[in-house]
């Protein structure tokens, strides 16, 4: 299985587009080589490099969702994919936009393959999905960007 996006190379700088700087909107995602018996798939959108003095946790959870179709292929730019969508780190359901408070953050783009839906209502938060997922992936993949603010002159 493959993710890709064509606004950034695997390691490569997520255009500000995408950021809180930006428009804040999601980037365009591609997906590649689903197993064949697939039943769903889950996107999740984080942040591992998150100062403590933030959060506790050092994660910041972008964008969650399950149970896409397995048949998806593409996400396209500002758009909301057929799922199911989970609660970001903000408590909202939609995708936030890297924001990184002190330097250059990595954002890892995740994709799960699964052998069934999961049994979860909308605004699931990412502890709630991953637990759900166990047992059940068949195939993950990810894409990672990064992002840092331009510095103000």
């Amino acid at each position: 299985m493959k993710l890709s996006s064509s606004a950034f190379p695997e390691g490569g700088k997520i255009p500000m587009k995408y950021t809180c700087e930006g428009e804040n909107i999601s980037p365009p995602l591609e997906i590649q080589n689903v197993p064949a018996h697939a039943k769903a798939l889950v996107l999740i959108i984080d942040d591992p490099d998150v100062p403590s003095f933030v959060r506790a946790d050092q994660m910041y959870d972008h964008w969650i969702i399950f149970n896409l179709p397995p048949t998806l292929h593409r996400i396209e730019e500002d758009t909301i994919p057929p799922g199911l969508i989970g609660k970001s780190t903000n408590g909202k359901l939609e995708y936030v936009g890297p924001c990184p408070p002190d330097r250059e953050h990595r954002y890892f783009f995740k994709l799960y393959a699964l052998d069934e839906k999961l049994n979860l209502k909308s605004g699931a938060s990412k502890q709630e999905v991953e637990k759900a997922m166990q047992g059940h992936i068949i195939a993950h993949t990810h894409l990672m960007g990064r992002y840092e603010k331009q510095k103000k002159a």
